[in-house]
């Protein structure tokens, strides 16, 4: 008997060592920090975010047109005397002797709107991007939440299939003793047996899953090396509302998508107009001075020009009128776009609350399956030990048990994962 307990005993002490060793590394993390990390550190966020910063430098390249453009030049040349360009152009100039630096600028007078719009166009673009890293965000606290609560649910199953191991153990030496006295069968004590082992089973099993889970956990709040956390529960959401037809409207009014959608569409109708103003002309005012300390005779020491300088298009093979076009079509293929947006969102909040009710409503019944369960093997046990019945009962009663303890976690963190999405569905996880 000593040489069987002594095994035993060392069994345990090594798996409380490790235990504590592993409790000693877990790191405590709430759903709030662990969120929090995700939205600090997260890829996708981050590349979100420095897609809008690039975005708002293309607001500025465009709003550049409207400032002025100055060059400094330094120009040197000598020629052989009454050298002309003959070739190459239309004009006949005669190159002259000098050394002369100076500056040149222009300054855009009116383009009938044309700048205007791009500039318009290209911040709707940026505010777009901005929308767009809230809905990373929300993917990513969605991705963070569903991890969270399926880590939660694999560690609370973990601690049954420790229970169940524990109280089948139990049984199985409790019937192994009896049949070796004769007061039961070597059968009852090779169902005990079977029972232990599929409960072994399940936590080989269930340890695996909270590995898994904290991988998953891991990865969705953008780290590359997996730990161990110490999480701590959250409390089960409010029921979802009756009624589904507001929460489609609150939907389309807030979320990023439909912004992003509708800032596009405003951007496209933009880029329309600013491709028909090709059509206007381009009214610029130039200039240049500088000075020749060196130069030919005849020319002056110093030098200054003001013009104006129109450009009017006359016919370029339709180039402008396929342009113009091809923007409208554009925009209204962004219009089609944002009400395809919207009948998605309509059918994705309303599977949502029906998945949300669904899952509220089989937590209280979960919770009375496993009332019953408890009690169903209470009377199991006490049939089993009077020698009522035989040991098939018992262990189909704690095989109910067990089933409705795990019915009872699931459906739990499926309320909190469906509640979450039904959150994400309706734009609250910005």
């Amino acid at each position: 008997m000593m040489r069987r307990i002594v095994p035993v005993v060392c069994v345990l002490c090594a798996s409380l060592s490790l235990a504590s060793l592993a409790s000693a590394q877990a790191v405590r993390l709430s759903l709030k920090e662990a969120e929090t990390r995700a939205i600090e550190t997260h890829p996708q966020i981050r590349a979100g975010h420095y897609n809008a910063l690039a975005s708002g430098e293309v607001a500025r390249e465009a709003k550049s047109a409207f400032f002025p453009t100055v060059f400094a030049s330094f120009t040197g040349a000598g020629a052989q005397d009454g050298t002309r360009i003959a070739a190459g152009g239309l004009n006949n100039p005669t190159i002259l002797d000098r050394l002369a630096a100076g500056f040149s600028a222009s300054q855009l007078l009116t383009d009938f709107g044309r700048t205007n719009n791009l500039v318009q166009g290209q911040l709707l673009r940026a505010d777009a991007q901005e929308q767009d890293v809230a809905t990373r965000t929300a993917e990513v606290r969605l991705q963070v939440d569903s991890a969270y609560y399926s880590a939660l649910g694999a560690e609370a199953v973990l601690k049954v299939a420790q229970q169940t191991v524990e109280a089948r153990q139990l049984v199985a030496d409790q019937v192994e003793t009896l049949a070796a006295s004769g007061l039961k069968s070597s059968l009852d004590a090779s169902f005990a047996k079977v029972n232990l082992s599929q409960a072994k089973l399940l936590l080989v099993q269930a340890r695996n899953d909270v590995q898994a889970a904290f991988a998953r956990l891991t990865a969705a709040i953008g780290s590359m090396q997996t730990s161990v956390y110490e999480l701590e529960d959250e409390p089960l959401p409010p029921p979802p509302p009756d009624d589904g037809a507001l929460l489609v409207a609150q939907a389309i009014r807030d979320r990023p998508e439909v912004a992003t959608r509708q800032l596009s569409q405003r951007a496209a109708s933009k880029f329309a107009a600013a491709e028909r103003a090709l059509w206007f002309p381009a009214i610029s005012a130039v200039g240049a001075a500088g000075f020749t300390p060196f130069h030919q005779v005849g020319l002056t020491d110093r030098y200054s020009a003001l013009g104006v300088n129109v450009t009017l298009p006359l016919t370029n093979g339709n180039l402008y009128s396929a342009r113009h076009s091809e923007a409208a079509f554009r925009a209204q293929a962004e219009q089609e776009a944002l009400r395809d947006v919207e009948t998605q969102i309509t059918r994705d909040v309303t599977v949502a609350w029906l998945s949300a009710r669904t899952a509220f409503e089989k937590v209280d019944l979960t919770n009375q399956l496993l009332t019953q369960a408890n009690d169903a093997l209470e009377l199991a046990q006490a049939r089993y030990t009077l020698g009522l019945s035989s040991i098939v009962e018992l262990t189909q009663a704690q095989l109910n048990k067990t089933e409705a303890e795990i019915e009872g976690i699931r459906t739990r963190y499926e309320y909190q994962t469906r509640s979450a999405t039904l959150g994400f569905q309706l734009g609250a996880l910005k």
